[in-house]
């Protein structure tokens, strides 16, 4: 069979495409979702158990809480509130976590730690995976299954003051909102006083039941100097003032309301040490979740350190907190200190409402859901529910009715975070046998374009798959029977459900009549290229017209270029794989010039390739048969050679010195400006100008002087307030946005260099 340049190049693109396909629904599986509720269904609470008695509990438990606060603090790492930073510049907060009514814990955020997942995370209780991070740009609405969508539904008043991406996944559900970009990340003062300017009316106002604030300044002041600027303590004193306003409002509140208010403080993601987030860092996984109320109340010596959970828990304990059904699709758990006030039965009812959920969710993602031990738990806790209810109805009140509340309890407890923990389980399981059915196609799609490249690249490729031979139909064939009986294997013995696995026969035959052709085509092509290899070697006349150093150099890392992005590290620092590729392919390259040059100790010195890009010559190669050996590779570099002789002195100079110039300029551009993760704070020499010299940049972009100095001014300004007070001159407090517009716009200039500071306007 043979297929021209542009029909092989065609065919090669679409299969690639479909082994990326393949690879990529497998390392992005398909999350964890319920298919029992509709979206304008809204299923009945599971009844209370009950063994032979008939219960009265049938209905959703009323409301534990008449207000709830959200106060979302972005990037609010967990050492920020519980660490030395804490107890320095959050002295109310400390209090609160150490003495006052509230249960501190410490929420694990799953990576991606972007806000958009975080936010969705919190609410609906779900794993959110790598593909929201595309969808944190644009957040779409919001149609699972959300505390915000019931709240909503139950007729709750909410709203909302702070980031815009709670506004497009909830286009509709607040009755009033405020929302701030967070598109300037150089702002960090008017995107939260945009925030805290409706605190003092709406705090006095009684027409909400849900209040959401999300503050994006500590955020940003990470992303511009990171978690050791002197700025981070000024922002959690404001935000500590803020949280003291909220929780002594909601204090005076409590008289009037029958039920106690809530307040919630808590992080979407933490920062990295260099300010960043995304990963899964410690630093960027650990965020504080507070939640203070006067229903909380501790006896004296009561201490209650942190302890640590999963971020999803929050969706549930909100949910249950304002008599709401727990979202369909979630994994958290209840925390459970938020109900141990309560009395023994509604303990036991809130559990029970969440290992139901729990159950269901595991009954329609996993099928082997029986064999699971959190399944087995739960049954067994219900059971002993059931008896318990009876025994309570009975009206005994003796210590045996205590001890069994106590171990129906502990029976709950570990049956939800033994199911929590199995549905985690399952959302982060790749599948791995869709993702090497893919990797293996993908493979030799490029390892046949690589053994294919001479071909491919000519006017004429022909590529012939010699599938009609004996030899590679043989090997067709017993391929193709080898890959249906493992198929056959993994499909039947899988526990967990599999994308490739759920194909039709007809479908997945085709993907391994694929393989199978592919693996045939590559190994006829390795066979080929080795019988080349034979012949040339048995023919003097063209010694050198295998591959050479310069080939190998740039065949080896392209692979290795393409191996190292299978690493997240090396991914974060990808720049660094290429500044050693083209270091080693210029010293190649330079190398390859010079033995051309120069040949070797058989040859003499006679010819010397003029090696210039984008000139091949079809001339015949030379030969020097009286000493022989050839005085130039006829398949490389050049094939029409100039004569050593025939060359300018600068001209040869110039192909010479090629390598190392280009070397010099590569140095240069690395260290103009410092990127990636680790190496992102090291000088360079960008901030070197910037900082240092710049006059130079003046005169050599011939810009008024003026405008250089101020645009140097604000990036210094955001890095190091301080440095530029003692470095301008500056008397006044420099915060960011009051010097920040003071440059803003050319006409504002003479009033800074004047030395009179200006207040910003209402983003910096």
């Amino acid at each position: 069979m043979r297929l021209g340049s542009g029909t092989f190049a065609a065919c090669c693109v679409v299969i690639e495409v479909l082994g990326v396909a393949l690879f990529l629904r497998g390392f992005f599986p398909a999350p964890v979702r319920s298919s029992s509720r509709t979206e304008h269904e809204a299923e009945p609470p599971a009844p209370e158990p009950s063994a032979g008695a008939s219960s009265n509990w049938t209905k959703l438990p009323p409301p534990l809480f008449s207000k709830v606060v959200i106060m979302l603090i972005d990037a609010l790492r967990d050492d920020f509130v519980f660490g030395s930073k804490g107890v320095k510049f959050m002295p109310y907060t400390t209090y609160l976590v150490e003495k006052g009514a509230s249960h501190s814990f410490v929420a694990e955020a799953k990576p991606p730690t972007v806000t958009m997942p975080r936010i969705k995370a919190l609410l609906t209780g779900s794993l959110p995976g790598f593909i929201d991070v595309v969808r944190n740009l644009n957040s779409p609405v919001l149609l699972e299954d959300n505390v915000i969508t019931q709240a909503k539904a139950a007729g709750k008043r909410m709203i909302l003051y702070g980031d815009e991406t709670w506004v497009k996944l909830f286009p509709k559900h607040f009755v009033e909102y405020d929302g701030t970009t967070s598109f300037f990340v150089s702002d960090y003062t008017e995107v939260d006083n945009n925030v805290t300017r409706h605190l003092d009316k709406v705090l006095k106002r009684g027409d909400w039941d849900v209040l959401i604030l999300h503050y994006l300044g500590l955020d940003h002041i990470g992303h511009i100097s990171g978690p050791g600027s002197p700025l981070i303590g000024r922002k959690l004193s404001e935000m500590d003032n803020i949280l003291m306003k909220i929780h002594t409002s909601l204090l005076s509140e409590k008289r009037e309301n029958l039920l106690p208010n809530l307040l919630v403080l808590c992080g979407d993601h933490g920062m990295s040490e260099t300010g960043s987030h995304g990963a899964s860092s410690m630093e960027e996984v650990n965020t504080p979740l507070i939640l203070i109320s006067s229903a909380f109340e501790r006896k004296p010596g009561d201490i209650r350190h942190p302890k640590h959970v999963q971020q999803t828990d929050l969706a549930a304990t909100l949910a249950i907190g304002l008599g709401l059904p727990i979202p369909e699709n979630s994994v958290g758990t209840l925390l459970f200190p938020t109900i141990e006030g309560r009395p023994v039965r509604e303990q036991l009812r809130f559990l029970h409402l969440n290992a139901v959920q729990l159950s269901k969710l595991l009954q329609e993602n996993v099928p082997s859901y029986k064999k699971e031990p959190g399944f087995e738990q739960f049954k067994m806790a219900e059971r002993l529910h059931g008896n318990w209810i009876r025994l309570y109805l009975e009206e005994n009140a003796s210590e045996v009715l205590f001890n069994l509340g106590a171990k129906v309890r502990r029976q709950y407890l570990d049956a939800l975070r033994t199911l929590s923990l199995s549905l985690s389980r399952q959302v982060a399981q790749y599948d791995i046998y869709s993702m090497l059915v893919g990797a293996v196609v993908v493979l030799e799609v490029l390892t046949l374009l690589l053994l294919s490249i001479p071909q491919a690249l000519s006017n004429k490729a022909e590529l012939e798959v010699p599938l009609w031979s004996p030899v590679f139909s043989l090997l067709f064939y017993l391929m193709l029977l080898v890959l249906s009986a493992l198929h056959v294997i993994v499909c039947t013995s899988a526990d967990s459900s599999c994308y490739f696995c759920g194909l039709s026969w007809l479908t997945a035959g085709g993907v391994m009549v694929l393989i199978s052709a592919l693996l045939c085509a590559v190994v006829s092509a390795l066979a080929k290229m080795a019988a080349n290899g034979k012949l040339l070697s048995k023919n003097p006349a063209h010694p050198n017209s295998q591959w050479s150093e310069l080939d190998v150099v740039i065949l080896l890392g392209t692979m290795g270029h393409v191996l190292s992005l299978g690493a997240s590290s090396f991914v974060e620092e990808e720049h660094q794989t290429w500044y050693f590729l083209v270091n080693t392919l210029c010293l190649a390259l330079c190398h390859e010039i010079y033995r051309n040059c120069f040949l070797g100790d058989d040859c003499e010195p006679q010819q010397c390739s003029h090696v210039e890009s984008g000139f091949v010559s079809t001339a015949p190669p030379l030969q020097d048969r009286s000493i022989g050996c050839d005085v130039l590779e006829p398949h490389r570099v050049s094939e029409s050679p100039t004569s050593l002789h025939t060359l300018r002195g600068y001209e040869k100079w110039m192909v010479m010195a090629s390598p190392w110039v280009i070397l010099t300029c590569c140095r240069l551009l690395r260290s103009l400006n410092q990127t990636g993760v680790q190496w992102a704070h090291r000088p360079d020499l960008g901030h070197w100008l910037t900082r240092n010299h710049r006059q130079l940049l003046s005169g050599a972009c011939h810009v008024p002087a003026r405008f250089i100095f101020a645009a140097s001014l604000e990036r210094d300004c955001w890095l190091a307030p301080s440095q530029v007070r003692k470095q301008k001159g500056v008397k006044a407090p420099a915060q960011a946005c009051e010097v920040g517009r003071a440059w803003g716009r050319p006409s504002s200039l003479p009033s800074y260099f004047s030395g009179e500071l200006k207040p910003c306007s209402r983003m910096c």
